[in-house]
């Protein structure tokens, strides 16, 4: 069954319910509403942008969508892009592409204008949604694309001339469910790799995959009609998407919050009364120091309803959580593994209730099966280090178009195999070592990177942390600490070696460098960047400690 059917059920179900909120509390509201049978509350100029829809609305919008683009020659196998940020047009948009049996194709918001152009070439995209946010990008490359797509605006104001106003005419067309008959082994959407350097790979999902996916969801989370999500990550991403599947199965609410201050993520759990929140490590940690610092009370927000907090798309510090346990004691806390070559979170989760094994990114998720294997891809004893691979509905059909990157990563029994180095303990539980590629070799000796942030992240001054190697003149690579200092706090090279004394020697980081950690929009920190920012071309000038 394809996940349209959900959209469809819900709309008949629980038609007047709210679906989705769109709150925009980070910026002034200086445009006009859009879409005013949307919203249920009409904001004075300079208020907190907020609109919501319900289920039927949402239905009705997407089936829009799909005669819309049905019109204009979109057919079944046709790939089509959606450029936009987070916003309450999004969802519609996405569902009316899948109604057509078109293939529904996210981009990344923070792609520049080659990265855009690449990615519409190596898709094969033919129709192009895009915000405003975007007009700049697309006009230095509007005469490239133009001639061989539809690009579509989604915005008000001033449409650009290489395109067609989309608000203005998606009115004009019919609300009615389409009857286009769509298979679990249809395709259903191409994903794009969230790499951290280089152009990305185009990932090809089935609609027995997106079905899993929710499927996953709701089973790890429980989602009920009453719970409500907030969705703060971007929606071009699987993670975002993936875990709101949850509240879709239920029919339940979402808020799609554009903002991760600390003070606008707990408002948002205040005023719209969320139940579940998933955040990455960055933003958990930002609402902790603020809490430490006084600048937030608990008290100042409505959070009792507040039950669950999950965090995904990176290893996650036991001392963070144990930290939020202190302000959360009531939270129930998941953590979830995955990846867009596997539709997202959910292939590995903690458990709700294992608090015993935070730290670890937990077992196998529902319907799916996991193995730790050496580099014949033989299954490795428990307790050993090596790739983590993944087996499931929700692998991956291929990387589009990229036959030996595929086989790169994927046997022929469908096994993924994830480039995460992982071991396994004996109760079954897997704890992440570190990425393949990003594993320190010194003096001979492995060094997993992870392992030291996670000793690192227990210094009370350190807001965040990353580890990566260094060329070394005798060692081969040294580790490296870039350590961003908690605001209000000091932080010493001293301090810092003193504090790793407790470390065996070998894993100790000889070279330490404080300055702020990037990560990109799903929370991974960018170690390519950090190692094309400190690499040394002569490694007899890297400086290091005594051996």
């Amino acid at each position: 069954m394809p996940i349209t059917k959900y959209l469809e059920s819900n709309a008949e179900k629980y038609a007047n319910d709210c679906a989705l909120v769109e709150l925009n509390p980070e910026v002034k509201d200086t445009r006009r509403m859009t879409w005013k049978e949307f919203d249920l509350t009409q904001p004075e100029p300079n208020l907190p942008y907020r609109r919501e829809i319900s289920w039927r609305i949402f239905n009705e919008k997407a089936n829009r969508c799909a005669h819309y683009l049905l019109e204009r020659g979109v057919r079944k196998g046709d790939k089509v892009g959606i450029l936009l940020m987070n916003c309450l047009e999004w969802l519609p948009i996405y569902f009316g592409i899948l109604k057509t049996g078109a293939l529904a194709v996210p981009l990344n918001f923070r792609y520049a204008s080659d990265e855009i152009d690449y990615c519409l070439n190596l898709a094969d995209i033919s129709v192009l949604f895009f915000g405003p946010e975007f007009i700049g990008r697309l006009e230095t490359i509007s005469e490239k694309i133009m001639n061989r797509r539809l690009l579509i605006y989604v915005g008000e104001g001033l449409t650009p001339t290489f395109s067609e106003n989309y608000i203005s005419s998606v009115m004009n067309y019919s609300s009615e469910n389409l009857d286009i008959e769509l298979t679990d082994d249809d395709e259903a959407a191409i994903y794009f790799s969230s790499g951290t350097t280089g152009f990305p790979k185009a990932i090809l999902h089935k609609h027995r995959a997106l079905m899993h996916s929710a499927a996953v969801e709701q089973q790890h989370h429980g989602q009920k009609k009453d719970d409500v999500f907030l969705c703060i990550p971007p929606l071009y991403h699987t993670g975002a998407k993936m875990h709101w599947f949850g509240s879709l199965i239920s029919g339940s609410k979402a808020v799609l919050l554009r903002g991760t201050k600390p003070e606008t993520v707990l408002k948002a759990v205040s005023d719209e009364l969320c139940t579940i929140v998933w955040l990455l490590v960055p933003w958990a940690q930002d609402i902790l120091d603020s809490l430490d610092r006084g600048d937030l009370k608990i008290s100042d927000f409505h959070l009792d309803q507040w039950r669950l907090m999950h965090i995904g798309a990176q290893p996650v510090p036991k001392k963070l959580i144990e930290d939020w346990k202190k302000y959360f004691p009531h939270h129930d806390y998941d953590t979830n593994y995955g990846l867009s070559e596997s539709i997202g979170p959910g292939c590995v989760h903690l458990g709700v209730g294992n608090d015993n094994k935070i730290g670890a990114i937990g077992i196998p998720g529902y319907g799916w099966k996991v193995k730790i294997v050496d580099e014949h891809r033989k299954e490795v004893k428990q307790g050993d280090v090596g790739e983590l691979a993944v087996f499931g509905p929700g692998v991956m059909v291929c990387y589009y178009k990229n036959p030996e990157a595929t086989a790169e990563v994927m046997d022929d029994e469908g096994w993924l195999y994830t480039g995460d180095m992982a071991m396994m303990d004996p109760d079954g539980f897997i704890y992440l070592v570190d990425r393949k590629k990003d594993v320190i070799i010194t003096g001979g000796e492995n060094l997993y990177p992870v392992q030291i942030e996670d000793f690192l992240h227990k210094m009370e001054a350190i807001k965040d942390v990353a580890v990566i190697g260094l060329a070394d003149k005798r060692l081969g690579e040294i580790a490296a600490a870039i350590i961003e200092v908690k605001q209000g706090y000091t932080c010493t090279e001293e301090d810092v070696n003193n504090f790793c004394m407790e470390l065996p020697k070998y894993k100790r980081p000889r070279k330490i460098i404080f300055a702020p950690v990037p990560r990109n929009p799903t929370g991974k920190i960018e170690k390519p960047k950090l190692r094309e920012m400190y690499r040394t071309e002569d490694p007899f000038k890297v400086m290091q400690a005594d051996s």
